[in-house]
């Protein structure tokens, strides 16, 4: 990746950035804020091709990346992929019409691939580095017929060897900006992964959380983040920072995007043993199915204000939890932002984050559903009735 795409942010090129209000498009499309499924309705309909929205995305990452430091490098290869994918797609090949088939996506820098792109966490200490294989999420993105756009910057090492460093910075990557108000905080090491998303320097993103660093930077960048149950997607091949807690899902700008990754990524991997038991909790025909009208109807939210047990007693806390969760029948837990993070990473509990509204600042916030493991069904469809109810989301500002 040359030097230009990490360079000082000019008041010229913000200025710019401010005023450009310009919608690119195709044969009608606008693909800035287009979701997978308008993509894919603009593949079939011969309006769009891979190769074209790869070119739109990196033309906004050579566009905004200088100001927002969301990309720390585009894979050299992307254009060959897009190509591919429209190939496969024109000759109808088996997988075709999957729903990530020909789709953009970035992944956080410490998501392993063996390809041209380095996996450094954001560490110039791993510059150069190969790997064996892929991760095995980006076998299984690759598998749905994915094209791998680059990395997004992180916070240096997951942001778990300091804590005072600020969120979203690294050596290599320089300090990620929120697109809403670039002065506001990106919060979490997943912040470039939720930038790249809101700014829409690409549709789909990959992040990984330990504590709050994939709900976190979706609530200041207001884009859904989706925390899996821990095993159901494989870390094999991820840098870790500790396997009860880690775990890796997906960032994007609505809930079913995130869901038609959600999909591809879930599932046993023998690299990774705690897949084996989360796997049990994948529900025939997938999770998409849950991203439907009436998703909360009847559901028993537990509004949470006060976060609690961010510290203590361990597993003793988190039987207690569970219990109560049995005993008031909820099907999930609301809180504001995501305080609640602490918890459910206690827990190896799943989360969805989706954005909630903006404050006087114009700095995004969002809302929270955490639940027991496995709930992930009952979240997506909480979380999706939630936004179609709100339509909360709207494009960044780029103020300073």
């Amino acid at each position: 990746m040359s030097k230009s795409y990490v360079t000082k942010t000019s008041c010229k090129s913000l200025t710019r950035i401010q005023g450009d209000h310009h919608h690119f498009t195709v044969h009608g499309l606008s693909i800035r804020e287009a979701t997978i499924y308008d993509l894919q309705l603009a593949f079939k309909q011969n309006q769009l091709t891979s190769r074209q929205l790869v070119q739109f995305y990196l033309k906004e990452i050579r566009r905004l990346n200088p100001v927002l430091n969301g990309v720390i490098e585009v894979n050299l290869d992307t254009i060959n992929q897009a190509d591919k994918a429209d190939y496969q797609r024109k000759a109808k090949a088996p997988g075709y019409y999957s729903g990530l088939h020909g789709i953009p996506v970035l992944l956080k820098n410490n998501i392993g691939t063996r390809d041209k792109l380095n996996t450094t966490a954001g560490s110039f200490a791993l510059l150069g580095s190969v790997l064996p294989r892929d991760a095995s999420v980006v076998t299984k993105l690759r598998s749905a017929g994915a094209i791998i756009l680059g990395k997004a910057s992180l916070s240096e090492w997951a942001q778990f060897r300091s804590l005072t460093a600020p969120p979203g910075s690294s050596p290599r990557g320089g300090q990620g900006k929120n697109p809403y108000v670039l002065s506001a905080s990106s919060c979490g090491s997943s912040s470039e992964p939720a930038i790249s998303v809101a700014a829409n320097l690409v549709a789909v993103s990959l992040g990984t959380e330990t504590d709050g660093s994939i709900l976190c930077p979706a609530s200041f960048n207001s884009v859904v983040g989706i925390k899996p149950t821990v095993g159901l997607t494989s870390r094999a091949g991820v840098i870790p920072v500790t396997p009860r807690q880690d775990t890796i899902g997906p960032i994007c700008r609505t809930v079913t995007d995130a869901v038609y990754v959600l999909d591809a990524i879930v599932g046993y991997d023998y690299k990774d043993l705690a897949t084996k038991e989360a796997s049990k909790y994948i529900p025939s025909g997938g999770y998409k199915q849950f991203a439907g009208a009436y998703g909360l109807k009847g559901k028993r939210l537990g509004i949470v204000r006060n976060p609690f047990f961010t510290s203590g007693s361990g597993s003793l806390q988190i039987q207690a939890f569970e219990q109560h969760f049995q005993t008031l029948r909820l099907d999930a837990l609301v809180t504001p932002g995501a305080d609640v993070a602490p918890v459910l990473a206690i827990g190896g509990f799943p989360g969805i984050s989706a954005p909630a509204g903006y404050d006087n600042k114009g700095v995004p916030f969002g809302i929270t559903f955490g639940g027991l493991k496995g709930s992930e069904p009952k979240l997506i469809q909480i979380a999706y009735g939630f936004e179609q109810a709100t339509k909360i989301r709207k494009p960044p500002t780029f103020l300073p």
